[in-house]
C-alpha cells in the first residue's frame, strides 16, 4: 500500500494547470455495417476518476481509442478544455495511455523507460523528473533494473509512472490490471486511486470488471451496445439501477415480474403471483402497468416459516434449492412458486445454515427495492462479466 508520496509537486502543479474537461459530443464509430459507438455524449470533469464499464463489444475500448487518437470517429467531436482535438494526431494530444501489456522497452532500464518521452521532447532534467515519478509509485529503488526483472505489478507501476511524468491533461487506462493475479489486482486498485488523488490528473479507465470500476471510480458509465445505459456514482448505480441490464451487470439482482394494482401516493403496490410488493415511487422508473420489482440478494432476509409473518408486504415463500458457502457469506438459491429462483446472500455469523429442501420465507425493506419498466428483458446483462 502506498502510504507516502514523494516528489510529486511538479506533476500536480502541471496537472492543475493543464486540467480540463474531456467532452465527447454525438460520437459515432462504424466499422462497415457494425456500429461500435452510437451517438455518445459524455462530459468527464477535470481531475475525476471516470470508468467506462461494460461487456465485450459494448464500445468502451473503441471510445478510449478515439480519445487517444488511435481511431477516428465516424461522426461527432472530441474536445479537451474546449479545444477540439477530433482530427488532431495521437502524438499531439495532451493524452497518455497505459495499456494492459505495459508496452515497456525491454532493452531500457526502468529509469530510461520513464524518462523516454521527456528526453524525446528534450525536457531538461528528464532523469530527475523520472525519478520523481518513480518515487510516486514507490519504485525508485528499482530504477536500474530492466522490465524483465520486474513482477507484473511492478511493470504496471513503471508504465503508470511513464505516463504520469508526461503530465497529460487526461490519462487513459485500457484494462490496466487485466494481466495481474487477483490479490495484486485488488492491491493495485487501491494504489491507483491513491495516485490519482495525489496527482490530480483526469483518469479514464476502461474495464469489464464491475468491482474494479466501483472500487476506483468517482463516476461510472455502464455501456451496452455502443450507448451509455446509465451514468453515476458507483453507489447510485448499484443501489438504484435504472435498467435491467445495469441491475444484472453490476452484481446480481432478483427481478420479479408483477402488475401495479394500487397507488399509495409515495409508493405503489405490485401484485406478483399472489404476493403484495411495495415499491417507493422515487425508486421506480414506472408507476403503472406491468413492472419488474428488483431487490439485491444481500438485502433479503431469510426466515424459517415459524419465525416469519407471511401476511407482511414484500414477503415470498419458497424452498431452498441450493446452498453455497463462500467464506464471508453463504449464497442460497430459493425456488419461489410462480416467480422462479431467488438468490439470497447471508453473512456467516456462526449460526446454523438453512439446508436444501427446507421451506423458508423471504422478506425485504421497501427502501432497498427498485422498480423497472415491465417491457425490459429481466435477463439482460446477466452473466456478461467478461470483456
Amino acid at each position: 500500500m502506498i502510504q507516502e508520496h514523494v516528489g510529486v509537486g511538479a506533476v500536480k502543479t502541471a496537472a492543475d494547470a493543464n486540467g480540463a474537461d474531456l467532452s465527447l459530443r454525438s460520437i459515432c464509430k462504424r466499422f462497415a455495417d457494425f456500429v461500435a459507438v452510437d451517438n455518445l455524449d459524455l462530459t468527464i470533469p477535470a481531475g475525476s476518476f471516470f470508468a467506462l464499464l461494460g461487456p465485450s463489444g459494448c464500445g468502451k475500448t473503441t471510445t478510449l481509442r478515439m480519445v487517444a487518437g488511435l481511431e477516428q470517429p465516424t461522426a461527432g467531436t472530441i474536445s479537451i478544455g474546449g479545444k477540439d482535438i477530433t482530427h488532431t494526431s495521437a502524438h499531439e494530444r495532451p493524452v497518455n495511455t497505459v495499456f494492459q501489456n505495459y508496452a515497456l522497452f525491454p532493452h531500457m532500464n526502468v529509469l530510461d523507460n520513464v524518462a523516454f518521452g521527456l528526453r524525446r521532447r528534450k525536457v531538461r532534467d528528464a532523469h530527475a523528473e523520472a525519478r520523481g515519478a518513480l518515487k510516486l509509485v514507490e519504485l525508485e529503488h528499482l530504477a536500474s533494473r530492466r522490465p524483465a526483472q520486474l513482477s507484473g505489478g511492478q511493470q504496471q507501476r513503471v508504465a503508470l509512472a511513464r505516463a504520469i511524468v508526461n503530465r497529460p491533461a487526461v490519462l487513459l487506462l485500457d484494462e490496466p490490471l487485466g494481466a495481474l493475479d487477483m490479490k495484486l489486482r485488488r492491491q493495485m486498485q487501491v494504489e491507483l486511486k491513491n495516485i490519482q488523488n495525489e496527482v490530480g490528473l483526469t483518469f479514464v479507465h476502461v474495464t469489464h470488471d464491475q468491482e474494479e470500476a466501483m472500487t476506483m471510480a468517482d463516476t461510472v458509465a455502464v455501456m451496452n451496445g455502443g450507448r451509455v445505459e446509465q451514468l453515476g456514482a458507483p453507489q447510485e448505480l448499484y443501489g438504484l439501477p435504472r435498467t435491467a441490464f445495469v441491475a444484472n451487470f453490476l452484481g446480481k439482482s432478483n427481478l420479479i415480474s408483477g402488475q401495479i394494482i394500487e397507488d399509495r401516493g409515495d409508493a405503489v403496490v405490485v401484485a406478483a403471483h399472489g404476493s403484495r410488493l411495495i415499491v417507493l415511487k422515487d425508486r421506480a422508473t414506472s408507476h403503472h402497468g406491468h413492472v419488474l420489482v428488483g431487490i439485491r440478494p444481500e438485502k433479503l432476509s431469510m426466515l424459517r416459516p415459524q419465525d416469519a409473518d407471511p401476511s407482511a408486504a414484500n414477503t415470498l415463500s419458497g424452498r431452498v434449492a441450493d446452498v453455497s458457502f463462500t467464506g464471508v457469506s453463504t449464497e442460497y438459491s430459493v425456488e419461489v412458486p410462480g416467480i422462479g429462483t431467488m438468490g439470497v446472500f447471508s453473512q456467516n455469523y456462526g449460526t446454523q445454515q438453512v439446508q436444501p429442501g427446507e421451506n423458508v420465507v423471504l422478506n425485504w425493506d421497501s427502501a432497498y427495492a427498485f422498480g423497472l419498466g415491465g417491457d425490459q428483458d429481466s435477463r439482460a446483462g446477466a452473466g456478461q462479466d467478461a470483456g
